[in-house]
């Protein structure tokens, strides 16, 4: 394991590498990217007095699944009458039993390294916070992470990593190759995702040849104003635009599975929202393919952060954005993190939500040298977590809540992503699809890894979900491979 003082962390920016836009041969191209944020727009936009009428047509153009525009998104956001609020919710709930059905992804995020050249003023490893201890793992303790991982169960990762000349693509898809290599037991990683700088065309092509899921990228917040100013110039973040285009690099090379999210606090939610939107729909409108994931995590606490929001989400408001978020982006998967207290991520997951993080730790090496989850050492990490609970503790809750949790990584390994996702998505293959394969992966767990209660309700939904299915050969292969599971070495049988 590589260890760095502070100082090393804090680098001006001459002194990186290719790996930063500033240093890149495209970092011109920055300056000619669409820039589709219109703030004016999207400000005015809000605050409009709306019509129950138009308000009820909206939703029910979001139950038809069709995604919604921006303007459209902003009826729902002006819609403050609390018999339409609950229109809202009430919609948001039916959408995602029609698009989901009552499944829950889980994963788990590991942190590779948390050196970093900028200075994200609401960030605990912000490059000027001096008592930051700098780490970055290097491939015997990548590999520690990964196998007590496994031991829990998990088998989604995504890996998390600051933005610094250390982290290159090459250096990133060493990382990816080094998780996949891992074997605990019946344990294995089968999809790693990646939360990491934005490359050039070069760098996303290298990251996608390593095997990788999906690329992560947030813009923080899409107000230009509040953008520059919690991003202080002269760092690699400050380049609003060359953020922004990113993802259209992305796809460009070839990675056809990304997600978008907005850190919620730095600015106004409503903002916040309608940029996700017309985000989606850019994407959409030229690469023909959405969004596979949008974040919405809330600002929280980090050590010796130096940005006091006035625009600080409540949790009424939050129920909101969620809300509306599923109902204007019916097929991209919505995740919600641990961030948020367990109460609120329980009543949440009926809103929309389609993935969360389970037994997260965010420190570096925090999955063996953590201690007790509930002794959390602020300075230790990027943010403070709201829900420590185990991966086995959160599994046993979904259970007791009627949802089937899920470590599916079929459709990446299926090549059902990009455009390929949206046509079994559409026609709602999805979830004939993804029911089996998340009962099979669920058995897996409980066979493997469950405490005993946790296996006694498993298996108590398995078979409510089995008398649901009709009796054909799908439900007899079904049943086989379930058996398989439970008596044998048999694995990872996905469809």
């Amino acid at each position: 394991m590589r260890y760095h003082d502070a100082d090393e962390a804090t680098p001006i920016i001459a002194e990186g590498s290719s790996q930063l836009q500033v240093l890149s041969g495209e970092y011109q191209l920055s300056k000619n990217a669409d820039d589709f944020i219109d703030d004016p727009g999207l400000e005015g936009m809000l605050n409009h007095r709306v019509d129950p009428a138009e308000v009820r047509d909206v939703i029910q153009q979001s139950l038809a699944k069709v995604p919604l525009t921006v303007a459209q998104c902003a009826v729902l956001l002006n819609a403050t009458d609390p018999d339409l609020v609950e229109s809202i919710f009430a919609a948001a709930r039916q959408l995602k039993r029609d698009v989901y059905g009552n499944r829950i992804v889980l994963f788990a995020p590991l942190y590779i390294g948390n050196q970093c050249v900028n200075d994200c003023l609401y960030c605990g490893f912000r490059r000027s916070n001096r008592q930051a201890p700098r780490r970055t793992l290097d491939a015997a303790s990548i590999r520690a992470q990964v196998a007590a991982l496994e031991r829990q169960g998990h088998k989604r990762l995504i890996l998390v990593f600051g933005e610094h000349p250390y982290y290159s693509a090459d250096f990133i898809a060493e990382a990816v190759q080094t998780v996949y290599d891992v074997r605990q037991g019946h344990g294995a990683i089968r999809r790693v995702n990646i939360n990491a700088a934005p490359l050039d065309h070069a760098g996303f092509q290298k990251v996608k040849e390593a095997g990788i899921g999906t690329y992560q990228i947030f813009q923080e917040t899409y107000h230009h104003a509040t953008y520059g100013q919690v991003h202080p110039p002269g760092t690699a973040k400050a380049d609003y635009l060359w953020r922004l285009d990113s993802l259209d690099r992305a796809w460009e090379s070839g990675c056809d599975d990304v997600g978008i999210g907005a850190l919620f606090g730095l600015y106004d939610w409503r903002f916040e929202v309608l940029g996700l939107v017309s985000h989606a729909r850019h994407l959409m409108e030229k690469f023909h393919c959405g969004p596979h994931t949008i974040s919405f995590p809330r600002l929280r606490p980090a050590s010796h952060a130096q940005w006091n929001s006035r625009w600080l989400v409540n949790d009424d408001d939050f129920r909101r954005l969620v809300a509306i978020l599923r109902l204007s982006v019916p097929y991209t998967g919505m995740i919600m993190t641990a961030r948020e207290p367990e109460k609120l991520r329980s009543q949440l997951m009926g809103f929309g939500v389609s993935q969360i993080d389970a037994g997260s730790r965010i420190e570096l090496g925090g999955y063996t040298e953590a201690g007790d989850a509930q002794q959390q050492r602020r300075e230790r990490q990027q943010f403070e977590l709201a829900d420590v609970r185990s991966l086995d503790e959160v599994i046993l809750q979904l259970l007791v809540d009627g949802y089937i949790p899920s470590f599916c990584t079929a459709c990446y390994r299926l090549g059902r992503t990009g455009e390929t996702f949206m046509e079994f998505a559409i026609p709602g293959f999805i979830e004939k699809l993804c029911t089996p394969n998340a009962l099979t992966t669920l058995q897996e767990y409980l066979v493997d890894y469950a405490s005993p209660e946790t296996r006694r309700l498993g298996e108590q939904l398995i078979a409510r979900e089995l008398a649901y299915l009709p009796d054909n050969a799908r439900k007899r292969d079904l049943l086989d491979r379930l058996q398989r599971i439970t008596r044998g070495d048999e694995r990872d049988l996905y469809y």
